[in-house]
């Protein structure tokens, strides 16, 4: 078979006898993920540690879980928890200013309720959106070593099977290779505004990650992250 003649062929076994409300069945086995000794001891270590200004906050110090719309149709795919932000507050990209970013752009586009990300209880919901990452626990340098990758990726897997997603935005050019892999496809030349239509399957959409290097400098812009996000909702 081709790499690109059926982008779900790879994931039909692992969507075999997957159990309903599938979302809220990962989201418990991914809490309760030990897998990676660097990253257990590294989370729980800043979260018995804290940041002086968050020192009167109790850490989530966990995998944090998919957030969003359970019954989404399209998917974003970050890279991993912020030490201090997801990783306080138990809410994907909730707490930092990436999520400040990622935020305001989908409430702009119609897909956040609100434009902020505080913490949980703050009134945010995302309609017909969920957010994954590459990997659930927060690495020390926001960089999970390759094998700590593949061993969440079981899953990122898991989640692409379950239905058919019409377009999945990916943040960062680890993302976008780590998606191309899991759903065993030739890997697209990655770029800000990039798109990858594959053969019965979803639209991928790539965007420079919204973290403060890339902000700070201006490599990724306002405009530039609405474009991607628009591109990631246009497609049917």
């Amino acid at each position: 078979m081709e790499p690109e003649v059926r982008a779900s062929a790879g994931l039909e076994r692992a969507a075999e006898g997957l159990p309903l409300g599938l979302v809220e069945e990962l989201n418990r086995e991914i809490v309760d993920c030990r897998l990676c000794p660097r990253l257990v001891a590294w989370r729980e270590s800043v979260a018995a540690e804290k940041r002086r200004s968050f020192a009167d906050q109790e850490y989530w110090g966990r995998p944090v879980p998919l957030f969003g719309d359970p019954e989404a149709d399209r998917l974003i795919v970050g890279l991993a928890p912020a030490a201090h932000g997801a990783n306080r507050t138990g809410r994907m990209f909730t707490g930092d200013r990436s999520g400040d970013w990622l935020y305001r752009a989908l409430h702009r586009a119609g897909v956040a309720t609100i434009p902020t990300s505080s913490h949980i209880g703050d009134g945010l919901e995302l309609r017909g959106a969920l957010i994954a990452a590459t990997a659930h626990c927060a690495p020390p340098a926001n960089k999970p070593l390759p094998e700590e990758v593949q061993a969440c990726s079981r899953y990122l897997t898991r989640l692409l099977a379950i239905r058919e997603w019409k377009s999945i935005l990916c943040l960062g050019g680890i993302a976008w290779d780590h998606v191309h892999r899991l759903l065993r496809v030739r890997k697209a030349p990655f770029g800000h505004g990039a798109v990858h239509p594959l053969p019965d399957g979803p639209l991928l959409v790539a965007s420079y990650h919204p973290s403060q290097q890339n902000t700070f400098t201006g490599k990724l812009t306002e405009p530039m992250l609405d474009a991607a996000i628009a591109t990631w909702l246009q497609h049917p």
